[in-house]
């Protein structure tokens, strides 16, 4: 299964590479320059590694980065199989993503897409537009977050990262069950529809979710587990059929953001 993993940052990008690392400091990965300045690692020929893409902060610039990587490819000749939003990102529950641990998206979704009302915010779809969520296949989530030991659950996209407990309730409240916040999955998955391709988001826990307390972020221990999670990646597609499934398939999830009053 030939994989596009796309993170925000390029201290992120790293750790992913960093995991096809053969002792001597060096990763495998070439740089290559894409249409637009984007710099693709492309993992070496007949590797199991993902190329990896670091598109930049947000989703609209992992959007972008995304459906430049993925119309290269195809133009090529040499389409992906599979997309994955990959990096560090607030957790929302310490008992089931504490600080360290990766999640696997089974939801992925745009938390704040849509309008305030004076009823609260209302999602972009009961607005009659879009989507607000895009549903990886199953098999491969369950199949990453064995081989990872991660949790699965929803992880939300936001454009601003929540800064206070009252936001990070709100959140929690109108998303059931979601492990965890970033910024760029929801970006990353639109393209993969746009492109019919089925999508993964893996994230690995660096700071609780609410009040901003940067001394208690452990950044530097989420990169590990990054690189360590994607050490075990290709052996955890090696045994997983490809999926049928793209990212953008209709759906009725149980995570369907609802209405805050």
């Amino acid at each position: 299964m030939r994989t596009l993993v796309v993170t925000a940052v390029a201290a992120e990008r790293d750790a992913v590479c960093a995991a096809l690392d053969a002792g001597d400091g060096t990763d495998g990965h070439r740089p290559e320059v894409l249409p637009g300045g984007y710099a693709l690692h492309r993992a070496p020929a007949g590797s199991p590694a993902p190329d990896v893409l670091a598109a930049g902060v947000g989703p609209a610039a992992a959007a972008a980065g995304t459906a430049t990587a993925l119309t290269a490819a195809a133009l090529a000749g040499a389409p992906y199989d599979l997309v994955v939003s990959a990096g560090i990102g607030g957790g929302f529950s310490p008992a089931a993503a504490p600080l360290g641990s990766v999640v696997v998206a089974d939801a992925i979704v745009a938390a704040d897409l849509g309008a305030e009302t004076p009823d609260g915010f209302v999602p972009v779809t009961e607005l009659g537009f879009g989507t607000v969520a895009h549903l990886p296949d199953p098999a491969l989530v369950a199949a990453v977050a064995a081989a990872t030991g991660g949790a699965t659950g929803p992880v939300v996209t936001v454009s601003t990262v929540t800064g206070s407990a009252a936001r990070a309730a709100e959140l929690a409240e109108r998303h059931p069950g979601v492990l965890v916040e970033a910024m760029e999955g929801f970006g990353v998955a639109e393209a993969a529809a746009a492109h019919d391709l089925p999508v993964l988001e893996i994230r690995t826990v660096s700071n609780a979710v609410g009040p901003r307390d940067r001394a208690a972020w452990r950044i530097g221990p989420a990169l590990a587990a990054l690189t360590g999670a994607f050490r075990t990646f290709p052996g955890a597609l090696a045994g997983t059929p490809a999926a049928a499934t793209p990212s953008g398939a209709p759906a009725a999830p149980p995570h369907t953001p609802r209405r805050t009053p």
